[in-house]
C-alpha cells in the first residue's frame, strides 16, 4: 500500500479483506497439492518444496524478500522447481533435465533482481532490504545481467552438446539486444521508467525463446 506504483491495483485498494485473500491462498495450494500428488510422487514433493520457499520468502517473522543474496537464492532453487515440477510429469528427473531446468531458475533469479531495481524506492520507504536497497540499483542490474549471460551461455552450452536441439544454440544471438537494452536502462540513471522499458525487452526476448523450445521439443512428443 505504500507503492506509489501498484497502491491503487492492490486487492486491498479493491476492497479484498486480507482474511479473504489468506483462505483462497490456502484453498488453491491444497487443491496444486492434490493434483500434482495424483501426477506423481517426484511432482508432488517439487510442490510441496516450491510452497516453502514460497513462505521462507513472504512469511513474517522470515522475511526473506528482505534478506539480500538469500532471497535470489530462494528465485533460483523456485525457478528450477517450478521447471522440475512439469518435467516430472513426462519424464523421470536425470542430469540433463537437471541443467536445463538450472537454465530457468538463473534466468528467474536474473529477473528478479531487475524486479528490485525497479521497486527500489518502494522497498526503501518500506524498509525493505532487497539486493537493490542493500548493494545498490544499479548494481543489482548488472549483477541481472551477468545471470542473464551465464543462462544464455548455459543454453548454448547444452544445445552445443546434444542435451537440447542444435536449434535452441541460435537463441544466444539476443544476447546483444539484451545487452544493449541493459546498458541504456542504467545510463545516465536506472529509474523506474527504464527499468520497466528494460523488463518488457527481455521478457519479450524469452517469451521468444520459449516459443522457439516449443517448436524445437514440442510437449506432445
Amino acid at each position: 500500500m505504500n507503492d506509489l506504483n501498484r497502491a491503487a491495483r492492490t486487492f486491498v485498494a479493491k476492497g479484498v479483506r486480507r482474511y479473504e485473500v489468506g483462505y483462497l491462498a490456502i484453498t488453491l495450494l491444497a487443491l496444486a497439492l492434490l493434483l500434482f500428488g495424483s501426477v506423481s510422487m517426484t511432482a508432488f514433493v517439487a510442490a510441496v518444496a516450491i510452497a516453502v520457499l514460497s513462505a521462507l520468502y513472504s512469511a513474517p517473522g522470515i522475511n526473506g524478500k528482505g534478506r539480500p543474496i538469500f532471497n535470489s537464492a530462494l528465485h533460483l532453487a523456485g525457478g528450477t522447481l517450478h521447471f522440475l515440477l512439469g518435467y516430472s510429469a513426462f519424464s523421470s528427473v536425470s542430469g540433463p533435465g537437471i541443467a536445463f531446468a538450472c537454465y530457468f531458475g538463473i534466468v528467474f533469479a536474473a529477473g528478479h533482481l531487475t524486479h528490485e531495481a525497479r521497486d527500489y524506492d518502494s522497498d526503501l520507504r518500506n524498509g525493505i532490504r532487497t539486493n537493490a536497497v542493500t548493494f545498490g540499483r544499479r548494481r543489482a542490474v548488472l549483477a541481472s545481467l551477468v545471470l542473464f549471460t551465464i543462462a544464455y551461455a548455459l543454453l548454448t552450452g547444452l544445445a552445443l552438446s546434444d542435451f537440447v536441439p542444435l536449434t535452441l544454440a541460435f537463441t544466444v544471438l539476443f544476447y546483444p539486444l539484451h545487452l544493449f537494452a541493459t546498458l541504456r536502462a542504467i545510463r545516465p540513471a536506472a529509474d523506474f521508467g527504464s527499468l520497466r522499458r528494460l523488463q518488457d525487452c527481455y521478457r519479450r526476448i524469452h517469451a521468444v525463446i520459449g516459443l522457439v523450445m516449443l517448436v524445437a521439443v514440442p510437449p506432445w512428443w
